[in-house]
């Protein structure tokens, strides 16, 4: 099966070249494309692509809005494609459910590498960019809390159950856990599941009070 596609970008010329770079790629296919956000929410509804490349800046509502909403209704995984690395669209790309954020001047090779990672349920932080979101990580305020949704893929993730047994668990398809699952890293402010079950146990065994 290919990796199904959806391009957003508000700029005709940089769009239509992604769509052909990504097009010729072996085993990608282009489902969509979308010149704003609130077209990029609708297209997903309509063709839930397996990964949606995703502008910042669009006309509207913003590709940080955008994300929010197609990550939050388990329609795609996003990998947002910019100009800007600053420190607030890095770190609002990742808290908004962004599995991958990359800088308009990656080559074509590592960008469908990257999109492959993804679509393979991995996420990826380019390195030009990465430190810049650590470093504001470490002095951000507290993450938004887990929805209930989120704190039963987390009590089942602590268990050790996969994304699949979770998915069969809570008898919803595993894409949507996935995406779960990285709302939950990044809220927990953790790398991976491992660290993120560490955390929840020492939450829990914490002594009240004290």
């Amino acid at each position: 099966m290919p990796v199904r596609l959806a391009v957003v970008e508000d700029h005709p010329i940089m769009r239509q070249g992604l769509v052909t770079v990504l097009g010729l790629e072996p085993g990608f296919e282009v489902v969509g494309e979308a010149r704003s956000g609130a077209e990029a929410v609708e297209l997903c509804r309509r063709v839930r692509p397996d990964v949606a490349l995703m502008d910042l800046q669009l006309p509207g509502m913003d590709g940080v809005e955008a994300t929010r909403r197609i990550v939050g209704e388990g329609l795609s995984r996003v990998v947002v494609l910019t100009t800007f690395d600053t420190e607030e669209n890095v770190v609002e790309a990742l808290r908004a459910g962004a599995a991958g954020f990359l800088l308009k001047d990656v080559d074509a090779p590592e960008l469908c590498a990257v999109i492959r990672k993804v679509a393979g349920g991995e996420a990826f932080v380019q390195p030009a960019v990465a430190t810049k979101y650590l470093r504001l990580l470490a002095k951000a305020p507290p993450r938004d809390p887990l929805t209930p949704r989120e704190m039963e893929v987390l009590r089942l993730l602590s268990r050790g159950l996969s994304n699949r047994e979770i998915a069969a668990e809570l008898n919803v398809v595993e894409s949507t856990v996935k995406n779960h699952v990285t709302s939950i890293l990044a809220k927990l402010e953790v790398k991976n599941r491992t660290s993120a079950a560490a955390k929840t146990r020492d939450l829990l065994e914490r002594p009240r009070g004290g």
